[in-house]
């Protein structure tokens, strides 16, 4: 499991950190609010576990515009605040689930263990569209106007990875995780390779979107832009 732990206070969160990774959760921790925000609007972890006092974006203000955005992944929200009014608020929010500070570490691996049992609340669409292009997930299908693409299955599944978050830059390390796993070692440039590839299968059958690189970091698909009215 591919865990985001948004916590600015330095001891608390190494030993959470730590803590997590003891029992095989993959952690990445962020400490602030506006760094968090950014690596969790992309969607790509199982479950975020979020103080709601930060500096840069307040919690409540990150986990308000993660579910704006339509972002669904769990939450557990961390926090000194006590009073019930506080836990609502949080709750109202969007939040999953709540813990207060001080807790002990067992409980808080209870509480993320039984989100990340829950049903995931997603609507996962029979075919994912971007101008002239669909993909469907279920037959592994490409189209561009309707006809048949052939490409790579590391290809199809960074294209359907990136179609998810049409708009959205991710990252290489994140496409490195959702389509080669954990397991593998790729080499370091794998994803560009792959990216390349696709690009190039894409533009030969006339489709008219992008795949831009955003240097250092990794990539964002853009929907190409309906035809001007004549």
């Amino acid at each position: 499991m591919h865990l985001l732990l948004i916590e600015d206070d330095e001891a608390l969160g190494d030993v959470v950190r730590r803590g997590l990774e003891s029992y095989g959760y993959r952690v990445v921790w962020q400490k602030d609010g506006t760094a968090g925000y950014d690596a969790a609007s992309t969607g790509a972890f199982d479950a975020v576990i979020l103080d709601l006092m930060l500096p840069g974006l307040d919690g409540l203000a990150l986990l308000q515009g993660l579910r704006s955005a339509g972002i669904r992944t769990p939450v557990l929200c961390l926090t000194a605040r006590s009073a019930v009014g506080d836990r609502v608020t949080g709750l109202e929010a969007g939040a999953d689930d709540y813990l207060t500070k001080p807790f002990a570490f067992e409980e808080l691996l209870a509480r993320l263990r039984a989100l990340l049992r829950r049903p995931r609340d997603l609507v996962v669409p029979e075919t994912l569209t971007a101008g002239s292009l669909s993909l469907a997930p279920a037959d592994r299908r490409v189209t561009v106007a309707g006809r048949l693409i052939d490409m790579a299955p590391r290809e199809f599944d960074v294209l359907e990875y990136l179609l998810r978050h049409a708009g959205l830059t991710v990252s290489r390390e994140v496409l490195l995780l959702r389509v080669w796993g954990h397991g593998t070692a790729p080499r370091a440039n794998v994803v560009d390779v792959t990216v390349s590839r696709l690009r190039r299968r894409l533009r030969a059958a006339g489709w008219t979107g992008q795949i831009v690189a955003v240097p250092a970091y990794g990539y964002r698909l853009l929907v190409p832009l309906p035809p001007a009215d004549a």
